[in-house]
């Protein structure tokens, strides 16, 4: 029989996306399951749809017999010689059948299975290109916004957005435009569940990808990004090109590349840190743009200790302790800040320590005469000897240093013990 074959399977594959070759075993699935409706479940039925010459052949194989006992299985040699005249009892004869034979509840049964596996095929195609978009952003509107979880129409299926991945700064309306990032794709009983996200790192770098064109080029690299959704992102970038900027690049004239992302992101505050492959110079850039005396490591514990002068403390550690954090996070290294002045409190105590350790046992010359108030503070070091240091030139303790010990003990009153004493309070004093 021939029909209309290849126009119909080509309006489907036109409007669902269904390639027509796919649909052939269905088309002939429904068929024969639509005949077995009709004529039993039994019967030896063969089904043949061929696309070029647009004909499908229903096939019935029945045995030639004298007497009938089984009409789905069985033809009687009189009703099979009128279709082959050379055929005997025992053989099997193919019948062809035509498709307007079928009854009603037949060709129901067709048309149900046809449309089922339509919808199959659907979402597998729906499931397929949604799981290749994975780690892409997506632009949607909010179609329903349910028990704190927003439901995005994204063309042809709803995403997901739900509350934990949303950014808590944010408030959305029906209609209302919205870019996600893809985290998550899965075949569910009722189809594809796109899983969205407003919260995660990479919506940053997707967006800073489709805004700044040398990142998707690849002429600028993203490193590393530190995030803490709707309040503030750090973003470590390097340059490929020694002529390119990538701080410069990212951010754009006046700030223009950024403050698209930034608006993206409900004023998100993004800082674009300035990577470096040397754990010290990273970590005094991720803290910026406070200026940091000093970062001193410990590489097996992954461990940094920072000195931050006392007036810039608070903006080092940020709001709620975020810009450390996120600088934490962004080097991948933990960081203990501290105070300069914290830190020669610490010195001094060590240095005490250390002076009355090297001094133990050891007898000091006592002097009785008075000490006028001098210019200098050695820790551990009495005023007398301190005078002494000052009238042979030696007036602070950067001059003390450039010292040897061998000059020290030619002063009255000072031993190798001493002149060692009189260095290590200097270098407390010189920090």
């Amino acid at each position: 029989m021939k029909i209309e074959l290849y126009n119909i399977l080509s309006q489907i594959e036109s409007e669902k996306g269904i390639k027509k070759q796919s649909l052939v075993g269905t088309i002939e699935d429904a068929l024969m399951s639509a005949y077995k409706k009709d004529y039993g479940v039994n019967a030896n039925v063969k089904v043949s749809v061929n696309i070029s010459t647009e004909e499908i052949k229903i096939l019935i194989k029945k045995k030639v017999v004298e007497e009938v006992k089984s009409s789905s299985l069985e033809i009687s040699i009189e009703e099979a010689k009128r279709i082959n005249s050379q055929i005997k009892i025992g053989e099997e004869i193919e019948i062809e059948n035509e498709i307007k034979d079928f009854g009603r509840i037949a060709a129901q049964t067709a048309k149900q299975v046809i449309t089922q596996r339509i919808r199959e095929a659907e979402k597998e195609i729906i499931y397929t290109k949604f799981r290749e978009k994975i780690g892409d952003v997506i632009t949607g509107s909010v179609q329903t916004i349910a028990k704190g979880n927003i439901y995005v129409n994204l063309g042809n299926i709803e995403g997901i957005l739900s509350s934990k991945e949303q950014i808590p700064t944010e408030e959305y309306g029906i209609g209302d435009r919205i870019k996600s990032y893809i985290s998550d794709v899965k075949m569910g009983f009722k189809g594809t569940y796109v899983t969205l996200s407003r919260t995660h790192p990479n919506l940053i770098k997707k967006l800073f990808e489709l805004e700044i064109p040398e990142i998707y080029e690849k002429i600028v690299e993203i490193k590393s990004i530190a995030r803490d959704p709707g309040f503030r992102s750090k973003i470590a970038v390097v340059s490929n090109d020694s002529s390119i900027d990538p701080v410069g690049t990212c951010v754009g004239v006046r700030g223009t590349r950024i403050n698209t992302i930034i608006q993206e992101l409900n004023e998100e505050k993004i800082d674009v840190i300035l990577y470096n492959s040397d754990p010290v110079v990273f970590i005094k850039n991720a803290l910026g743009p406070v200026k940091v005396t000093s970062v001193t490591i410990n590489k097996e514990e992954k461990q940094a200790k920072v000195i931050i002068p006392n007036n810039q403390l608070s903006l080092a550690i940020g709001k709620n302790g975020r810009n450390v954090k996120l600088a934490a996070k962004l080097t991948g290294w933990r960081i203990d800040i501290q105070g300069e002045e914290k830190l020669k409190e610490e010195l001094k105590e060590e240095t005490t320590k250390k002076l009355e350790a090297m001094t133990a046992g050891t007898k000091i010359e006592k002097v009785e005469e008075t000490v006028e108030e001098i210019p200098l503070d050695l820790p551990g070091v009495s005023k007398v000897i301190v005078q002494r240091l000052i009238e042979v030139g030696y007036k602070d303790g950067e001059s003390i240093l450039k010292a040897s010990v061998e000059e020290l003990t030619k002063l009255k009153g000072v031993g190798k013990n001493i002149a060692e004493v009189i260095k290590v309070s200097a270098k407390s004093i010189s920090k």
